[in-house]
């Protein structure tokens, strides 16, 4: 049965003024695990993930989604770092655990979460107990680092390694399945944990939405393929946390 989720809008996190959601599930007894999750390149685009924030609160998680700006003069990096920043220092106050923390992103956000992951130096230095990056690209530089994941990975050397979850639609328009192929088969080439969960949605479907044009932005979806798909996101969202999700989970 899911979680009752409780959702505190409009945060301020850090200096730039940008505001944050968070997805907390209702009448936990101690610290549960925590998800910062990033959207994609629409600036200031939270509201577009509350489907799937939401679905990973009710398995268990707090889950926190800030805006950002990628149009921003530096990309974006400095709001990506103010919301890392904050999660560390908060997120025992909203009901999270300091020391299991995820780093998540979709689309632009799932590169730049991959980004820290494999080149955690030039985000301060900072290790995530484990990314996902949800229907990304990791060919072209991180917006959270400046340099390439997939390339990354390639210099990483003895560091310790941040576990990496990656989830992509196969009938993703937008952002091909195989750039996160591309990457999973390169992390387990380099012995390093590594799962994908491949769902038969597209870019939007994946967090449970779908794009309506004339709105130009990603809404709510109730198509059985995204809300499916949806739900996988989710549940793996609450898995690199390490909370236990009933059900079996398909992978590569």
């Amino acid at each position: 049965m899911a979680t009752e989720v409780v959702v505190r809008e409009g945060l301020t996190y850090g200096p730039s003024g940008k505001l944050l959601d968070v997805y907390q599930p209702a009448g936990a007894s101690e610290p549960v695990p925590a998800v910062l999750l990033w959207h994609g390149r629409g600036p200031d685009e939270r509201d577009v993930l509350a489907p799937v924030a939401r679905a990973a609160a009710e398995r268990g998680v707090v889950v926190l989604v800030p805006d950002w700006r990628p149009d921003a003069p530096d990309g974006g990096r400095a709001h990506l770092r103010e919301s890392a920043d904050f999660v560390r220092r908060n997120v025992t106050g909203l009901g999270g655990d300091p020391e299991r923390i995820v780093l998540a992103g979709w689309s632009l956000g799932g590169k730049a979460a991959v980004g820290v992951a494999l080149n955690p130096e030039a985000f301060g230095g900072w290790r995530p107990r484990a990314a996902v990056g949800i229907a990304g690209a990791y060919g072209t530089a991180a917006p959270s680092t400046g340099t390439v994941p997939i390339e990354d990975l390639q210099n990483s050397g003895s560091l310790p390694a941040v576990p990496v979850w990656l989830v992509h639609g196969t009938a993703d328009p937008a952002v091909d399945v195989e750039r996160s192929r591309e990457l999973h088969t390169a992390l387990i080439g380099h012995g390093r944990p590594a799962s994908l969960d491949e769902v038969a949605t597209d870019h939007a479907g994946v967090i449970m939405t779908e794009f309506v044009p004339e709105r130009q932005r990603c809404l709510p979806s109730t198509a059985g393929h995204a809300v499916e798909a949806g739900a996988r996101t989710a549940d793996v969202l609450a898995r690199a946390a390490g909370t236990t999700v009933p059900g079996p989970t398909s992978r590569r």
